[in-house]
């Protein structure tokens, strides 16, 4: 969906004349009475909170995500697909969207802790830099969401544990999903891996699920690729997250279909690998991974 010069130079004079505007569209927004896909308990978001983190790279381009323009038009174009039921985004994202008319009847989650910045040798105490719970409560949003990256000889991790659980605690205050992105990691010569292996994800969910003074409004967000043991390892509902893109989406639509089937998980959360894929296609990459979801819903092979 192209994002015309018009709504361009509208979206530029607004931010630079009207900052009371934003205010007003949170207020404006028409909210969606479920969460979960009437009928379907599930869950289908695009995620749009790279660029607050600094991760802006995809494949060989590392200023991929920094173009906003680009950024916006593929949200759109996501969005404008009826299979799609929400975003997952930084404040400033939110508001954009908001001011171009694009998110009334669509679940909304607020993106919170960016303060970990992708490269920084901080980047595991994840500050909490966006939303909080009480502006989430306060602009109509239907939940927040926050990144718990676990590294066992960093000591950065711990303030980043007790900030998220007092997160999940005050957003539940609210009757807010607390959505949680427990991953393991390690650092090998400087830099961050993730830890892929069952025990290490297994590990990574029980803390997640144990977060703050109640998980009666938590969610998981976990990397699709896993094998059943880290999903067996909760009762909380679970959204599966595609991650970076692969140079062979039929591939990645395949691992996420193998996920969607396990009885805990509600939903798919995808981020760049819809919104940039390889052949450039937003509308197409968004149609199947939308028909990947109603293919598990209704039992079929993917």
């Amino acid at each position: 969906m192209r994002l015309t010069d018009a709504q361009w130079t509208d979206l530029l004079r607004v931010r630079a004349t009207d900052p009371s505007a934003v205010t007003r569209a949170y207020a404006a927004r028409r909210r969606r009475r479920s969460l979960l896909r009437p009928g379907r308990d599930t869950l289908f978001l695009v995620a749009a909170d790279h660029p607050a983190r600094g991760a802006l790279a995809i494949g060989g381009d590392p200023l991929a995500m920094a173009n906003r323009r680009s950024l916006l038009e593929r949200l759109l174009t996501a969005l404008a697909n009826p299979e799609v039921d929400g975003v997952l985004a930084s404040p400033d994202v939110v508001e954009e969207l908001l001011l171009l008319d694009a998110l009334h009847d669509k679940v909304v989650i607020g993106s919170m802790n960016r303060g970990g910045l992708a490269g920084a040798t901080w980047e595991i105490d994840d500050r909490f830099t966006g939303y909080d719970a009480a502006s989430i409560a306060r602009y109509g949003l239907d939940g927040g969401k926050m990144l718990l990256r676990l590294v066992d000889d960093d000591p950065a991790t711990a303030p980043t544990l007790e900030s998220a659980a007092a997160a999940v605690s005050e957003l539940a205050d609210e009757g807010l999903l607390a959505m949680v992105e427990p991953l393991p990691y390690r650092r090998v010569d400087g830099k961050l891996e993730l830890l892929k292996d069952s025990a290490s994800l297994a590990r990574a969910v029980t803390i997640a699920s144990g977060l703050g003074t109640t998980s009666a409004y938590t969610w998981l967000k976990l990397p699709a690729a896993l094998s059943p043991e880290p999903l067996e390892a909760t009762t909380l509902p679970v959204v599966v997250l595609g991650g970076a893109p692969s140079n062979d989406p039929a591939q990645d639509l395949a691992s996420w279909g193998a996920a969607l089937r396990h009885p805990v998980v509600r939903g798919l959360v995808v981020g760049r690998a819809l919104l940039y894929p390889p052949d450039g296609d937003v509308a197409a990459a968004v149609a199947a991974a939308a028909k990947t979801l109603q293919s598990v819903e209704a039992n079929e092979d993917v």
